[in-house]
């Protein structure tokens, strides 16, 4: 909702930039596709990582946080 109403002020303000921003978005949305795809990849495995480091002390009883 916010992001619609700057874009509402800023088409108030400046329509040929409102308008090439609403353009724009699909396009700089895909070519950052990729780069979220490889966030949660890594994110995933640093979990995994942090699984298997904890593992023997959740084995000997260590309490979650």
């Amino acid at each position: 909702m916010i992001g619609f109403l700057l874009w509402i002020i800023l088409f108030i303000l400046c329509w040929p930039i409102a308008l090439l921003a609403l353009l724009l978005y699909p396009i700089v949305w895909l070519l950052l596709l990729p780069l979220r795809l490889i966030g949660i990849t890594l994110d995933a495995v640093f979990e995994l990582i942090r699984a298997i480091v904890f593992l023997p002390a959740r084995v000997l009883g260590g309490r979650p946080r």
